[in-house]
């Protein structure tokens, strides 16, 4: 699962978003992006409620970051798009919250749970400058 979409389109809009002077609206991103409107807005309603953008509102509205580029980074955007922890696999994230009870006798458990931390790891050291 890791990047759908919405981390995807979540990354882009941020960035344009950085590197503007104004705040920018959902029409001006979704024309700039070429992405749907209606599904943008709900991208945007993520990152606020997660507080990685602030919504200005009249005419010369929209949106900005909350706090520098320097500061944001990538696992906390994939969390807010996707509104839950990114998985490379459908696994379960610890032993004990295993469905079926077996992570300790899985042979690749050991293996998925190593490689979500590395993942997770790598995106938490990574920031929105770091790609822009």
């Amino acid at each position: 699962m890791l990047l759908t979409k919405k981390s995807e389109y979540a990354l882009l809009s941020l960035i344009c978003i950085a590197k503007s002077d104004e705040p920018m609206n959902v029409d001006v991103l979704s024309k700039e992006l070429d992405i749907s409107k209606s599904f943008l807005a709900k991208i945007m309603q993520n990152l606020a409620k997660h507080e990685l953008v602030i919504s200005h509102r009249g005419v010369n509205g929209g949106f900005a970051l909350k706090k520098s580029w320097e500061e944001i980074t990538i696992l906390e955007i994939v969390e807010a798009a996707e509104e839950r922890m990114p998985m490379v696999f459908e696994c379960a994230p610890s032993a004990q919250s295993c469905p079926n009870h077996k992570a300790m006798s899985c042979t690749i458990w050991p293996l998925l749970n190593n490689l979500q931390f590395k993942v997770n790891d790598f995106l938490a050291k990574l920031t929105l400058k770091d790609i822009a």
